[in-house]
C-alpha cells in the first residue's frame, strides 16, 4: 500500500469548509437574537427571542414564530444555530392551523396564549443550562420593562435632565445593564448613580472607538448557574433601575410605584419548576463588600 501523502491534491486551506449550514430545521426550537435581525438592541418588547421554525428548508432563510408575540420572522440561522428542542407534528399543525385562523382575522390572541405556554413548558422541559440562561433573562428582563416602561423596545428609558436621556437594555448572553447615554464625554452625575444602585456589581464605562459616536456605560454581574440565581440577579436589576427612575424621575417613580403595589410585580419565571441539580452549600463565608469602581 501506498502510505505517501498526496498534498498536491488536497484544495486550499479551509477550501472544504463551507463556513455555513444548510439543514432542515422544520420544527426546531431555536434561539435567535441581534445577530439575526435587525431590531433595537434588545429586541421588541413582545418578542423573547425563542421560535418554532414553521418552514425551514434552508437554514439561511427559516421561517421562525416567536412564541412571545406570535409573529413570523426569516431569520439566517446558517451561520449561528442554538436548537433547544423539536416539537411534534401535530403540534407543529397546531400552529400553523393558529397562524391560518389569525391571517382570516380569527383567533389571533389564541395563537398567542398558545404559543406562551408551548415556550414556558419548552423552557421547564430543557430546563437551566448555559443554553437557555439568555432566553430566561429575556424573560425576566422582558417583565421589568413591562412594569417600569412599557414601549416597543426591551429597553427602558430615564430622563436624568433637560436633553439628558439614557437608554438601558440587558446584554442577554453576558448578564450585563447598558446603559447608552447620548454624549461623548464621561457623565459624572450617571457613573455616580450607578455606583449607588448597583453596589455590587462592576460598572465599566465603555469608550467608543469612534469619537463621533455616544458613551456608554455596562453594569456587569457573574453569569448566574441556575434559576434561582437568575430571579435573583433580575431582581438586583429591578431595584437597581427603580433607584435611578427615583432619583432622576421622583414623580414618575411615585406613580410606578402606587401602580406596582396596586398590582404587583410581572414574574414570569416564578411560574418555571426549577430543574437541574440541587445546590447546598458546604461552607458559607461572610466578607465585606468591596467598592466598586468605573473602569
Amino acid at each position: 500500500m501506498n502510505s505517501t501523502v498526496l498534498t498536491d491534491t488536497l484544495p486550499e486551506a479551509m477550501g472544504d469548509v463551507p463556513g455555513i449550514c444548510e439543514l432542515p430545521l422544520t420544527r426546531a426550537v431555536v434561539q435567535y437574537r441581534d445577530v439575526h435581525e435587525m431590531d433595537d438592541p434588545g429586541g421588541r418588547i413582545e418578542d423573547i427571542g425563542l421560535a418554532v421554525v414553521v418552514e425551514g428548508r434552508y437554514a439561511s432563510s427559516a421561517e421562525a414564530l416567536d412564541l412571545g408575540s406570535g409573529r413570523v420572522k426569516v431569520l439566517d440561522l446558517s451561520t449561528e444555530l442554538v436548537v433547544l428542542d423539536w416539537v411534534y407534528e401535530p403540534t407543529l399543525d397546531h400552529l400553523n392551523g393558529l397562524l391560518t385562523a389569525r391571517a382570516a382575522g380569527q383567533g389571533g390572541e389564541a395563537l398567542g396564549r398558545y404559543g406562551f405556554r408551548l415556550g414556558l413548558r419548552i423552557l421547564e422541559r430543557v430546563g437551566f443550562n448555559p443554553l437557555t440562561r439568555p432566553t430566561l433573562l429575556r424573560l425576566g428582563f422582558r417583565d421589568i420593562c413591562r412594569d417600569l416602561d412599557l414601549h416597543e423596545g426591551t429597553s427602558i428609558r430615564i430622563v436624568m435632565g433637560p436633553g439628558r436621556l439614557t437608554r438601558v437594555h440587558l446584554d442577554y448572553d453576558g448578564c450585563a445593564l447598558l446603559f447608552r447615554t447620548a454624549f461623548e464625554e464621561p457623565d459624572a452625575q450617571l457613573e455616580h448613580a450607578l455606583l449607588s444602585a448597583f453596589p455590587d456589581a462592576e460598572v465599566r464605562r465603555l469608550v467608543p472607538v469612534v469619537g463621533s459616536e455616544s458613551l456608554s456605560y455596562q453594569v456587569r454581574w457573574p453569569l448566574p448557574e441556575s434559576l434561582a440565581e437568575t430571579r435573583g440577579c433580575l431582581a438586583v436589576m429591578r431595584r437597581g433601575i427603580g433607584a435611578l427612575i427615583a432619583r432622576f424621575e421622583p414623580e414618575r417613580f411615585d406613580a410606578l410605584d402606587r401602580v406596582l403595589d396596586t398590582l404587583g410585580v410581572r414574574e414570569t419565571l416564578a411560574g418555571l419548576q426549577a430543574r437541574g441539580p440541587r445546590v447546598h452549600p458546604v461552607r458559607v463565608t461572610v466578607s465585606s463588600p468591596t467598592s466598586a469602581a468605573v473602569h
